[in-house]
């Protein structure tokens, strides 16, 4: 059945490529609107071991732009929803999912198999940041989400170096400002960014509450940004073909 699901992948890049891309090992954290639009993109072009981890539910605030939010699925699991969808698409996918809190307390935990690539698709800055520490000193690829919140243009994203930025909003500022303080890391990581000007026409201030699967619960303020269906879909796409041209590079040297 893989093969035949994918025979029009492998028009453009042949059956080694294909192959190459199923025994690749992704893993998503964050299944919200860029999150749940890379995980379907890397499904769709046959990866076949992926990690999906995130601990919330679907919410009615979530229809208006991911990928898994129905009327029909609301307080289910993100996690559980994208299993189903996801089996649906590639019955031979093999799914490592971890429904918690990530935090650098779990991550050996989580990564008991190191990943070739991870999607940072997380949007609050402490585990943001201390994914990508974990991930640049165990010399794993990652593409982190910068630019999907507050924006309309799609067409203003694109992907750099976390050095290469152009314009820095406050969000911005602060992970990059944060990661060089206490992570040292101030190039070396992909970004998905946005030469779009943030606006956000009501500052809606949250306090959540999240239990961790040790029992523990932690408290965070969050700031809630404008989105809609466009920018996250086509910023989680983006960091997808990221993934996409590496993997495609990585092969074509190898076969030299």
């Amino acid at each position: 059945m893989y093969d035949e699901i994918f025979q029009r992948n492998k028009l453009y890049w042949g059956d080694d490529f294909q192959l190459y891309l199923k025994n690749k090992y992704v893993a998503i954290i964050g299944l919200g609107g860029v999150g749940g639009y890379a995980l379907e993109a890397l499904c769709r072009l046959g990866i076949n071991k992926i990690l999906i981890a995130d601990f919330d539910t679907v919410s009615i605030s979530n229809i208006n732009r991911q990928l898994i939010a129905l009327n029909s699925n609301i307080n289910m699991k993100k996690t559980d929803a994208f299993k189903k969808r996801l089996y649906d698409i590639n019955p031979d996918i093999e799914l490592i999912v971890y429904d918690g809190f990530i935090d650098e307390e779990n991550f050996k935990e989580i990564f008991t198999v190191k990943p070739d690539f991870i999607i940072d698709a997380i949007d609050t800055i402490k585990p943001k940041i201390s994914l990508i520490k974990y991930a640049k000193e165990n010399n794993i690829n990652i593409i982190s989400s910068f630019g999907a919140g507050n924006r309309m243009d799609a067409s203003k994203l694109y992907v750099c170096d976390i050095s290469e930025i152009q314009y820095k909003d406050n969000f911005t500022k602060n992970l990059l400002s944060k990661l060089k303080k206490y992570a040292n890391i101030d190039k070396g990581i992909w970004a998905v960014a946005s030469l779009e000007h943030a606006k956000n026409l009501q500052k809606i201030k949250n306090v959540e509450k999240i239990q961790k699967n040790n029992g523990e619960i932690i408290e965070f303020t969050k700031f809630t940004p404008a989105s809609n269906a466009i920018v996250p879909a086509v910023s989680g796409l983006l960091a997808v073909n990221c993934v996409l041209q590496v993997f495609y590079g990585e092969f074509n040297s190898k076969a030299q």
